[in-house]
């Protein structure tokens, strides 16, 4: 029996179906702030939405590191793309990843992973949004920088970094999305660890020490010369009554 030829239309045919049924492989991993969960080489667990605690085959391990940051503080953001993909990234937080933002919606082009809108006036729980857009590959890990709100407190809340992926197949079951989370306390100055994040000591404005308590404003380094002054002019004051 005579095979049929491969014709070149076939080939067309039989790549584009391929191509379709591929699975979605842009990937991302965080260097800083910390994450929630263990990371592989690739970033995973990245798919679920809101932080890919819901991956099938690769459960969350959660790393129990928590980065401390100070209330309107500028912070670091650090990432790779493990697999690239054209897109941009968002930065929402909440209290906890059931109070997070969903994914905005997605509008199909040569892919079912489009286009999708950008919010430029963002607003709680989103913190910034077409953040690094890019259509061709990063030359290596990349920086972001965002600013909190300011009189913003939270113990434990989640820091959400997300990618939107567009000219690409679906990624099951993140749509066109990956997902990575931290989890963050933002506490006032002299409150937390001690430091603002990113290495950032608070600044606790004048009469601020690095340690000791505050006496009605005047530290307690401060309050030793002045006690010695107050006992030198009791002692001058005898002397004369004498």
């Amino acid at each position: 029996m005579k095979r049929p030829s491969l014709t070149p239309s076939l080939i067309a045919a039989s790549t584009t179906l391929l191509l379709s049924a591929a699975p979605a492989r842009a990937h991302f991993s965080i260097q800083q702030p910390a994450s929630w969960a263990a990371q592989d080489r690739l970033g995973n667990p990245q798919k679920s939405e809101p932080c890919g605690q819901a991956d099938p085959g690769q459960p969350a391990q959660p790393t129990g590191e928590v980065t401390t940051y100070r209330p309107g503080q500028t912070i670091t953001i650090d990432l790779t793309e493990t697999v690239f993909h054209p897109g941009h990234y968002r930065v929402s937080i909440a209290q906890d990843m059931n109070s997070l933002p969903a994914d905005p919606p997605v509008t199909a082009g040569d892919t079912p992973c489009g286009s999708t809108t950008i919010n430029e006036n963002p607003t709680l729980p989103l913190l910034a949004d077409g953040l690094l857009v890019h259509t061709s590959k990063f030359s290596g890990p990349q920086s972001v920088q965002v600013q909190l709100p300011q009189g913003f407190t939270c113990d434990k809340c989640t820091l959400q970094i997300t990618q939107f992926m567009s000219n690409h197949a679906i990624n099951n079951p993140g749509g066109c999305y990956y997902h990575h989370c931290a989890t963050v306390t933002i506490a006032p100055p002299g409150d937390g660890d001690g430091t603002g994040g990113d290495g950032v000591t608070p600044d606790n404005g004048p009469g601020s020490s690095s340690g000791g308590c505050q006496l009605g404003g005047v530290s307690g380094t401060a309050a030793v010369p002045a006690a010695g002054l107050l006992i030198l002019a009791l002692g001058l004051l005898r002397r004369r009554r004498a």
